[in-house]
């Protein structure tokens, strides 16, 4: 499935899923499959089973999942047309999408976690991973706009493969880590240079508001047969400035997860961005930095494209 976040009215994300050219609220769907069934209590057993919203979705763990694609089997008998009759779904270029996970319960990123972007920025090559984090007043879905602040000008683009989990869990060994994956999405670590080098601590250059566009979906697991077997690549402007292959990440997700459930506790909707290739704007010469008027766009094979305009804060 590719699940996404969409704006039901102002301020209100439901959560759905594209399919056939339409945007399925899998909420509604699922009401009106219990409906047909002949269910007197289908609106509160819809909710129970699949939850209006994506955190408390992945929190329903497989449940949830299976009902979603029982509800997209009632689409498909339906089909998109009759799905849009029903107000089941809409045309997917009429929705304002979101970020795919809105407000992650954790939203962590990778430093350094591809050879050849280590090797640019004059780094060692990491033994362990290096870990920092984003809040929640960074994320921004597709087609918002990045915004350049008042303190800078030095704000760079990154393509990232990110995973997002969907069980909890604490001590996850390599070979069970993929078992606690609900799916995977795009993020861009908007990183702003010269506040991220005022220290040795790089959060406070990487935690500005807007600072990681996210989506357009979240691909579930199931979809993606070798999630480290992936192109990668970003545009700005239409010109490419980075492409490579998940493969190629030194750290993978099994290791990722197994590292840092040793320090805590994973939940549902935890996300966590793996890492950007070589081609980052402040290791060109000279330099490249986003600015007001840029579009940037970063493709994932299998996972769509996220793609979002830059504006002066």
């Amino acid at each position: 499935m590719r699940l996404v976040t969409f704006e039901d009215e102002p301020k209100r994300n439901r959560l759905g899923a594209v399919a056939d050219g339409v945007v399925v609220d899998l909420n509604a769907a699922y009401r009106a499959l219990l409906e047909e069934r002949g269910e007197r209590r289908a609106g509160e057993l819809s909710v129970e089973a699949v939850p209006p919203e994506m955190l408390a979705f992945l929190d329903s763990g497989d449940r949830a999942m299976n009902a979603a694609r029982d509800a997209l089997k009632l689409i498909a008998r339906f089909g998109a047309d009759g799905a849009r009759e029903r107000g089941l779904a809409r045309r997917a270029e009429s929705v304002r999408l979101r970020a795919p996970v809105p407000r992650p319960t954790k939203l962590i990123l990778v430093g350094l976690n591809y050879r050849d972007h280590a090797e640019e920025a004059g780094m060692k090559i990491p033994e362990v991973p290096t870990i920092f984090s984003k809040y929640a007043n960074c994320v921004i879905g597709p087609g918002d706009a990045i915004k350049i602040p008042k303190v800078s000008a030095m704000i760079d683009y990154e393509a990232e493969y990110a995973f997002v989990i969907g069980r909890a869990g604490r001590d996850i060994t390599p070979d069970r880590a993929m078992d606690y994956v609900a799916g995977y999405t795009i993020v861009n670590d908007v990183s702003c240079r010269d506040y991220q080098m005022k220290t040795g601590q790089w959060m406070i250059g990487k935690t500005f508001d807007t600072f990681a566009p996210m989506g357009p979906y979240l691909v579930t697991r199931d979809e993606i047969a070798d999630p480290h077997n992936l192109e990668i690549s970003l545009q700005l402007n239409g010109q490419r400035m980075q492409h490579s292959n998940t493969r190629n990440l030194i750290f993978k997700t099994e290791h990722l997860i197994a590292f840092l459930s040793e320090v805590f506790t994973f939940e549902p909707g935890d996300v966590v961005s793996t890492g950007t290739p070589a081609g980052v704007g402040y290791a060109r010469k000279p330099p490249v930095f986003m600015k007001a008027g840029d579009r940037v766009r970063i493709e994932v094979e299998g996972l769509g494209a996220l793609e979002n305009p830059v504006e002066d804060a």
